[in-house]
């Protein structure tokens, strides 16, 4: 995939862009009145009905479309491609937001090289967040920047220029097991007193795709999956941003850490430290 061109990743960004937007569409239009649910590592994870809806249908429209490529999707796992080529699926990435009724759940499409099944043994070329709610699609491909395309029309995205951490707007979330929760408590009480202020939004997706936007200025999470990070990695990256894992150069099971180039290294330091690493 080294060797691909310019327009083989804007075909595959204009793909992910059009899955993302028809599998939002979806979610919102047929929802049922009464949605039904199941759960996965604990009570809180829940996973709905409308989940795999859409995957089912994101992965038919790839097999029509793409039939050679490999699947690694939240709900139905991995799926060998006879290419370079995996789509790294989150269905509905915020079900908990969904299931509430909250507008801050997405879609994310990603197209990757490499084992997105393995930590750092792959990376995206072409992706696509869709946040059905507002009607935006956030998308990017490697070496043709990010961008925001919504019913107020389509713009280049930026990240923001803060050099300082106490005035970082820090975006973050939570897992839902409660050992981890607890060691992720623990981690914001030595970040809460050095930034300007901390979010929880609810959508790893959404998240990175704030902070390529500037209305966030960096992002952290441990505990994140290739498919909540995949498409927003690089819309993050491709807007001029910076990204990594906790004690990686490369995200990772345990975190994501994005920011703007001018306070990405004293954050890398400071999240280090909150989790007890050199």
């Amino acid at each position: 995939m080294s060797a691909a061109s310019a327009g083989d990743l804007a075909a595959l960004e204009a793909l992910a862009a059009d899955l993302a937007r028809s599998a939002g569409r979806l979610v919102v239009d047929e929802r049922p009145e009464r949605l039904a649910t199941s759960t996965k590592s604990s009570d809180s994870d829940v996973v709905t009905e409308m989940d795999a809806r859409a995957e089912a249908y994101l992965v038919a429209r790839l097999a029509a479309e793409r039939p050679g490529d490999g699947v690694l999707g939240e709900e139905r796992g991995t799926t060998s491609g006879d290419g370079p080529i995996t789509w790294v699926l989150d269905p509905i990435d915020g079900t908990v937001n969904y299931l509430y009724g909250s507008p801050e759940f997405a879609v994310s499409v990603a197209a990757v090289v490499g084992d997105p099944s393995r930590d750092g043994a792959w990376e995206p070329v072409a992706g696509a967040v869709a946040q059905p709610s507002t009607g935006v699609v956030f998308h990017a491909s490697r070496g043709g920047g990010a961008w925001r395309e919504g019913p107020d029309g389509r713009r280049a995205l930026h990240v923001g220029r803060t050099d300082r951490l106490d005035l970082t707007l820090l975006g973050t979330g939570f897992g839902y097991q409660a050992q981890r929760r607890r060691e992720q408590a623990q981690v914001l009480l030595e970040l809460l007193p050095v930034v300007r202020d901390i979010r929880r939004g609810g959508s790893a997706a959404l998240d990175l795709c704030a902070v390529a936007d500037g209305r966030l200025d960096a992002y952290y999470e441990r505990g994140v999956n290739a498919w909540d990070i995949a498409a927003g990695w690089l819309v993050v990256t491709e807007a001029g941003g910076r990204l990594a894992g906790v004690g990686s150069h490369r995200p990772n099971a345990d975190g994501v850490i994005a920011a703007g180039p001018a306070v990405f290294n004293d954050l890398v330091a400071l999240v280090d430290r909150a989790v007890g690493r050199p």
